[in-house]
């Protein structure tokens, strides 16, 4: 397979494949490429929605360029204390942080996530943060703020007193399931007092009737899923 970035035909032959609704395997073989590149390549700039072929080649043209003024700074950079390839593990962070920002989550607050889940301890201190990301505390305090209010992480005290946090929490998810589930369920109760609003029997009123049932049915699946996730994978002693 070839190797080398990716020219900007290629990623204009990506953006036909997505708007084509190819999966990025089918990509990747029309472009003999591999599919974790065609992969880190959508996520990385907006996204199968986002994708604009133009716009991600001239982002990555910027990157470069940062990257080869910045190169000094790098060398001084030591090694992971746990032996991985910094830049392997860099790249990872950035693919899995773009997949939270094609789910809605602000930039900087996915890079955060994404920099938690990719620790063996599964949570850091705000100063480690802001050592590993190299940005301001405001915005980790920010990140961190957002990522709890929405029950992605939780706040922990190590032994030595600090606040960490933390993603190696096995009832994180299943309660940000849950609180997904209700703002679901909050919306299906909206919609069913339109009805009365609009009249029952009306368009408007059958077309929100159905919105509520629709709700309604994957409000109870996700309730029912998470906790038969809990119970298989995190199950009580």
């Amino acid at each position: 397979m070839p190797g080398g970035r990716l020219t900007q035909q290629e990623r204009r032959q990506i953006a036909v494949g997505l708007a084509d609704d190819l999966s990025y395997a089918e990509i990747a073989r029309g472009l003999n490429r591999p599919t974790s590149t065609i992969t880190r390549e959508v996520m990385r700039n907006g996204g199968p929605a986002g994708y604009k072929a133009d716009i991600a080649h001239l982002a990555t043209e910027r990157r470069a360029h940062r990257r080869k003024q910045a190169a000094p700074r790098a060398r001084q950079v030591p090694a992971r204390d746990d032996g991985r390839d910094p830049e392997a593990v860099r790249e990872f962070e950035e693919t899995f942080a773009g997949i939270f920002v094609g789910q809605g989550l602000p930039k900087m607050t996915a890079m955060a996530l994404a920099c938690l889940y990719a620790t063996d301890s599964g949570g850091l201190t705000a100063s480690e943060l802001v050592a590993r990301l190299q940005v301001s505390p405001a915005s980790i305090s920010k990140a961190m703020a957002y990522l709890e209010s929405q029950g992605l992480i939780a706040r922990r005290r190590d032994d030595r007193r600090r606040e960490r946090y933390v993603v190696d929490d096995g009832d994180i998810w299943y309660q940000s399931m849950i609180a997904s589930a209700a703002g679901t369920t909050k919306l299906a109760e909206t919609a069913r007092q339109g009805v009365g609003v609009l009249g029952s029997g009306t368009p408007a009123a059958t077309r929100l009737e159905n919105i509520a049932r629709f709700l309604d049915f994957v409000s109870e699946g996700i309730v029912r899923a998470a906790e038969q996730a809990r119970d298989l994978l995190h199950p009580k002693n």
